[in-house]
C-alpha cells in the first residue's frame, strides 16, 4: 500500500448532486473489482526505511499514512466525499457531531479570547461552551440569532475570535442571516463557524463566506440511525492547518467501519433527502391547517418569519421542523399527544429513515423565546405521509376540548 493516497477525482461542477453523490470518494468509472471501496482498519503503519518514515511525517497534513489516528483510506474517501457535499477543499472526520463542534472551537480559541455563540445553538454545544470553554478562561457570550449586520458589528470586540452560528436552529428553527454575520465578523478578523447539519448541501457555506462548516454525519448522511460521526470542512489552507493541528493534538478519531457505513449512506442521500423533504412539507402544511396548532416552524413555509432569508440562501429543505400547540394546552397534554403516536419514535437525533417526535427543550440566555405554547419537534422519515398524518390526527383529536 502506498504512503500517499490520492484524492478521489473531483466531480465536474456541471454534474447534478445525485450524480456527484454516486461518484464522490471513489473512482467514478471503475470498470473492474468491487463497486465500493473496502473497509481498511489499522493502527501501526510500517515504512520501508527511517528516511521514508521521516518523509511521510513531514507531510502529515496531507492524506498520507502515518498512524491510525491520522486516518486511513476509508477515512480519506469519506473526507473527499463530504468536502464535495459542502463545496470545500478539505475535510476532517471525527467520531461524533459534538466532536466536530469541539475541534474547531478549541482550534481557534485560547484563554483571554471572546467567543460569540447563537442563542439558538444545539444544546450540547452550549454545555461545552459553558463548561470546558469557559473553564479555560475563554469568554462566551450568546447573541440573538436574528441579529443583523449592524447588531453583530456592535457585539464584536478586539478579542473576538469566533462567531458560532447554526441555521436554522435545530429546535427553534430561526434562520440566521449568515452573509450579514460573516461580513461583520470578517471586518473584525473573527472566524465564522457554522453548524450546517440542517442545510446538508442545500446551504453551501463557503459561497456565503463561512470559514468552517460542521455537520453531524450521524443524521442524513448515515441515514439509518446506526452510526455516530461528524465532519469539519474548510476551504483555505490556513484554516486547514489550524483545524488539522487541533484534530491531531486532541487524538480525534472515527472508526473506519463507521466511515464505510457513512459512505454507503451517502450513495442514497439524494433520493432519501428529496423524499423526506417532500413528506415533511406535506405533513407540515397539513399541521398548519389544524385548529390545535398555533404555529408550524418550518423555514420552507411562507408563514415562517425568516422564510425570505431561507429562500434567498437555501436551495432546498430537510424534513425536521417544529410544532407549537395553542396556548390552552399544557405540557401534560403535549406529552400525551407525543406518547400516543404509533408511527413516531420518541428520541433524539434525526435524519434517519424513521419518523421521530421530541418535546422541545430550549435554553435561552441572550434573548427570550416566546413560542406561545407547548412545542415539539418532528422528523419525518420515509413512511407514507398519509399514515403519519392519520397518526397525528388521532393524537390532535384526542386533545382536551
Amino acid at each position: 500500500m502506498p504512503d500517499t493516497l490520492p484524492h478521489a477525482p473531483a466531480a465536474r461542477p456541471d454534474l447534478s448532486f445525485e450524480t456527484r453523490m454516486t461518484q464522490a470518494g471513489r473512482a467514478p468509472l471503475r470498470r473492474h473489482g468491487f463497486v465500493n471501496p473496502p473497509v481498511q482498519r489499522g493502527s501501526t503503519v510500517l515504512h520501508a526505511s527511517c528516511e521514508a518514515m521521516d518523509a511521510v511525517h513531514q507531510r502529515s497534513f496531507e492524506q498520507v499514512l502515518t498512524y491510525g489516528t491520522a486516518g486511513g483510506p476509508t477515512h480519506h474517501a469519506l473526507e473527499d466525499a463530504i468536502a464535495e457535499v459542502e463545496g470545500g477543499t478539505r475535510c476532517l472526520i471525527v467520531g461524533t457531531g459534538l466532536a466536530a463542534i469541539a475541534v474547531p472551537l478549541l482550534a481557534y480559541l485560547k484563554a483571554g479570547d471572546h467567543c460569540l455563540i447563537a442563542d439558538s445553538i444545539y444544546g450540547p454545544t452550549r454545555r461545552l461552551a459553558d463548561g470546558l470553554i469557559r473553564g479555560w478562561g475563554i469568554e462566551v457570550e450568546y447573541y440573538d440569532p436574528l441579529v443583523d449586520e449592524a447588531g453583530m458589528e456592535a457585539l464584536l470586540r478586539s478579542n473576538t475570535r469566533v462567531v458560532m452560528t447554526e441555521s436554522p436552529g435545530s429546535h427553534t428553527f430561526e434562520v440566521q442571516d449568515i452573509p450579514a454575520i460573516v461580513r461583520a465578523a470578517h471586518r473584525h478578523g473573527a472566524k465564522v463557524l457554522m453548524d450546517n447539519t440542517w442545510g446538508i448541501h442545500h446551504f453551501q457555506p463557503f459561497q456565503h463566506g463561512v470559514d468552517v462548516s460542521i455537520q453531524a454525519l450521524t443524521k442524513y448522511v448515515g441515514g439509518h440511525s446506526d452510526v455516530l460521526l461528524g465532519s469539519v470542512t474548510v476551504n483555505t489552507p490556513e484554516d486547514w492547518q489550524t483545524v488539522r493541528a487541533a484534530y491531531v493534538a486532541l487524538g480525534q478519531f472515527a472508526s473506519p467501519d463507521d466511515c464505510w457505513l457513512a459512505l454507503r449512506g451517502l450513495r442514497t442521500l439524494p433520493v432519501r433527502l428529496k423524499q423526506q423533504a417532500e413528506n415533511g412539507l406535506e405533513v407540515a402544511r397539513w399541521l398548519e391547517s389544524r385548529p390545535e396548532v398555533a404555529r408550524t416552524l418550518h423555514p420552507a413555509l411562507p408563514s415562517h418569519p425568516q422564510h425570505g432569508i431561507w429562500k434567498r440562501d437555501f436551495t432546498g429543505t430537510c424534513s425536521l421542523f417544529g410544532v407549537v400547540l395553542q396556548p390552552r394546552y399544557s405540557r401534560q397534554d403535549m406529552c400525551a399527544l407525543v406518547d400516543g403516536l404509533h408511527h413516531f419514535g420518541i428520541g433524539a437525533s434525526w435524519g434517519g429513515y424513521e419518523s421521530l417526535a421530541l418535546p422541545t427543550a430550549v435554553t435561552r440566555t441572550a434573548t427570550p423565546l416566546a413560542l406561545g405554547g407547548q412545542a415539539f419537534r418532528l422528523h419525518i422519515g420515509l413512511e407514507d405521509p398519509a399514515d403519519l398524518i392519520a397518526d397525528l390526527a388521532r393524537g390532535l383529536d384526542a386533545l382536551p376540548r
